[in-house]
């Protein structure tokens, strides 16, 4: 509950600081993020990524500053969650705010900081995204990656593509942070610092979703034919 509270009245300051960046020009809002980012321990370079992938891209910097100002919110809040817990580097941060921006609850997203292994919690927190943006409720999906680690790596990285889609745990369509290419991210998680929704390059990605299963041609089954029809077409 006083992680909660703490989290909650950080993202409020932050807001409070964002109003107020607004009515700077562009580049002194990258600067007042960037200072801030400094003051609250926020590695900067998570930022700078962020900064860019929108000058890559050719994005205006109006655009560029509104993805810096929201990253920089996401991986202050994810910082607060996950304080105190040894071995937490950029990976780690990164992919928490991801999940935080894709519906993960502060609660979910420290209870599975703390239950994963420390070699493992970038991927175990990966993992937790990608099951929630295929429309899993967090608490299933923290329980499906408990069960995970337990039975090991192998297990962890294939169970985003074991799982599958839940489409009828789907409400309408998440729509995730602004980003650089200056459009929000449906179901990306907020781009991981400008790596568009997935993993840092550090961290090995969980599996993908499987294919649809194709028809056994070798059964030889013929179609059906419609009543008053003959199988070449000919009424």
């Amino acid at each position: 509950m006083r992680i909660a509270i703490v989290a909650a009245v950080t993202l409020c300051v932050a807001c409070a600081d964002l109003a107020v960046a607004q009515v700077q020009p562009p580049q002194d809002r990258i600067t007042t993020a960037l200072a801030r980012a400094r003051q609250v321990g926020i590695p900067v370079s998570l930022l700078e990524a962020k900064i860019a992938e929108g000058k890559a891209k050719g994005k205006s910097i109006d655009v560029i500053a509104a993805a810096v100002e929201h990253r920089a919110m996401a991986l202050e809040h994810a910082s607060q969650v996950m304080k105190g817990q040894a071995g937490n580097g950029e990976a780690e941060l990164s992919v928490a705010a991801d999940a935080l921006d894709s519906g993960v609850s502060d609660a979910v997203l420290r209870a599975i900081s703390e239950s994963a292994p420390r070699d493992r919690r970038a991927v175990a927190i990966v993992a937790l995204t990608q099951l929630v943006q295929l429309g899993h409720v967090p608490e299933a999906a923290l329980e499906r990656v408990k069960n995970a680690l337990k039975r090991g790596p192998e297990a962890l990285l294939n169970l985003p593509a074991e799982s599958g889609p839940k489409d009828k745990d789907k409400g309408p369509p998440r729509v995730g942070p602004p980003d650089a290419s200056g459009g929000s991210n449906r179901g990306s998680g907020g781009g991981g610092g400008g790596q568009g929704g997935g993993p840092p390059t550090s961290v090995p990605a969980p599996g993908q979703a499987t294919q649809p299963t194709k028809p056994d041609k070798a059964r030889g089954t013929p179609p059906s034919t419609p009543p008053g029809q003959s199988r070449g077409g000919q009424p």
